[in-house]
C-alpha cells in the first residue's frame, strides 16, 4: 500500500493567487490539509492590488470582502484634453490585510521564511533538506522569464505618503496622463488611503523591464509638490513590474511547467492590457476549491484549462497590446488611452471585466485611429517566427 501523502495540497508563494486559494479552501473544503509556504518572514509581500466590484459576482464580492482595505463610490482618469469621472465601486486588498487574514485564518497551515530548493507536481523540497509529499503542489511565485511569451511591460514605483494637512482627493485617481511621457505611456495612479494618507505611483508602460528607481523617486516628490500635499512623511515604498501580453505560444509556456500546476502571474493569469490579477486569482480559487482536491495530474488539467480558456478570450487584448506597443511613436501611447476614456461606461467596464462584446471591440477599433493607420495594421500583424503559430 502506498503511504498517504503529508498533504493534500501544497501551494508554493503566499502571494495573492495562493493565499485567495488557501482562503477559499478553508470556507468551503474545511477539512482539506492545506500548506501554504512563504520565502519571505511573513506572507503577502508589499503589493496593494485593486479590482472594479463590476469585475466579479456579488458571491464573490462577498467572500472576499474580509480581504478589501478600501472601497471608493468611484474612479476619475485625466487626460490633456479632459478628464472624467465613472462612478461604480472600486476596491483595494492591501498586503498587510492579506497577511493579517491569512495568519489567522490557516495558523499552523502556514508555513514562513521556509525556503524551497525544489518542487515537483506531488513533493517539496526544502532548503533544510526536508521533503514533504501532498496530492498535488502548485507553485505560485510570481511571474517567471519565458522564451514562449512576447511581453510588453508595466513597471511602477508606489510611495504611501501621510501628510499634516488633508490633501482633498476624495475618487482614487487611475490615470493622471497629463506629465512628460518620457519612452513610453506614463501615468501616475493616485489612492486616497485616508483624509491625509495618499498612494501615488508613477507607472510606465515601456518596453523593457526597467526603470531608474531614483529619478521615480523625485518624480513622485515633485507631483506631490504640483499638488499642493507638502510636508508628507513617507510610511512604505512598493514597486513593480507586471507584464504586458504582445503575444505568445500557450501549449509550450505551460509544457514548461513540467506538470507542476501554476497560479497568479506564474500562469499568466493576469488582465493582459491592464496587469490587473485579482479577478483572474478570485476565480481559479473558486474553481480549486468547488471539488474535493484531485491528485497532481487532474489538478494541472484542470487549471491549464481554466488558464487556456482565458488565453483564447484575451486574443483581442493582445491584438490592442500590439498597437499599444509597437504603433507609433512611444510617446504618443497615452493617446490611444484618451481616445480608449472617451468610450461609454458599459465598455469600458467591460473591458476591464474582460468581457468586451463584440460590438464594443468594433467601438474600440473604428473611429479616428489615435495611432498611423498603417504602423497600427503593422503591428496588429506582427508576430516573430518563434510566436507566430498562436497569436
Amino acid at each position: 500500500m502506498s503511504r498517504r501523502p503529508d498533504w493534500d495540497l501544497i501551494l508554493i508563494g503566499a502571494g495573492l493567487a495562493n493565499g485567495l486559494i488557501a482562503l477559499r479552501l478553508r470556507q468551503v473544503q474545511p477539512q482539506a490539509r492545506v500548506l501554504l509556504i512563504e520565502q519571505a518572514p511573513r506572507p503577502g509581500g508589499n503589493h496593494t492590488w485593486s479590482f472594479h466590484a463590476a469585475d466579479l459576482t456579488h458571491a464573490q464580492q462577498h467572500w472576499l470582502a474580509p480581504l478589501v482595505s478600501h472601497r471608493w463610490p468611484g474612479y476619475a482618469v485625466r487626460f490633456p484634453a479632459f478628464e472624467r469621472r465613472l462612478p461604480g465601486a472600486y476596491c483595494s486588498v492591501t498586503s498587510e490585510r492579506l497577511a493579517q487574514v491569512l495568519q489567522r485564518t490557516l495558523g499552523a497551515q502556514l508555513m514562513c521564511a521556509t525556503a524551497v530548493s525544489r518542487v515537483t507536481p506531488d513533493t517539496v523540497q526544502l532548503a533544510t533538506g526536508q521533503t514533504l509529499s501532498a496530492g498535488a503542489v502548485i507553485d505560485g511565485r510570481g511571474a517567471a522569464p519565458s522564451a514562449h511569451l512576447q511581453l510588453g511591460y508595466q513597471a511602477f514605483i508606489g510611495q504611501e505618503w501621510k501628510f499634516a494637512e488633508p490633501h482633498g482627493v476624495q475618487w482614487p485617481l487611475l490615470m493622471d496622463a497629463c506629465v512628460d511621457q518620457g519612452e513610453g505611456y506614463r501615468f501616475f495612479y493616485v489612492l486616497p488611503l485616508a483624509a491625509d494618507r495618499l498612494l501615488i505611483e508613477d507607472t510606465h508602460y515601456i518596453d523593457q523591464p526597467w526603470l531608474d528607481p531614483a529619478h521615480l523617486r523625485r518624480e513622485i516628490h515633485a507631483y506631490a509638490e504640483r499638488h499642493g500635499w507638502h510636508g508628507g512623511q513617507l510610511l512604505r515604498e512598493e514597486s513593480g513590474t507586471l507584464p504586458i501580453t504582445l503575444n505568445g505560444q500557450f501549449e509550450a509556456f505551460w509544457a514548461s511547467a513540467q506538470g507542476v500546476p501554476r497560479s497568479g502571474l506564474r500562469a499568466g493569469l493576469f488582465h493582459p492590457t491592464t496587469g490587473y490579477s485579482l479577478p483572474s486569482a478570485v476565480r481559479l480559487a473558486e474553481l480549486i476549491a468547488s471539488a474535493p482536491l484531485p491528485g497532481h495530474e487532474a489538478l494541472f488539467a484542470q487549471v491549464q484549462g481554466f488558464a487556456a480558456r482565458q488565453w483564447r478570450q484575451q486574443r483581442f487584448f493582445r491584438l490592442l497590446n500590439r498597437m499599444l506597443f509597437l504603433a507609433g511613436e512611444p510617446s504618443q501611447r497615452w493617446q490611444v488611452m484618451q481616445r480608449f476614456y472617451r468610450l461609454p461606461q458599459g465598455l469600458i467596464e467591460r473591458f476591464y471585466a474582460g468581457q468586451p462584446t463584440l460590438a464594443d471591440k468594433a467601438r474600440i477599433l473604428t473611429g479616428k485611429p489615435p495611432v498611423p493607420v498603417r504602423q497600427a495594421l503593422r503591428a496588429a500583424l506582427k508576430h516573430s517566427d518563434r510566436l507566430k503559430a498562436s497569436t
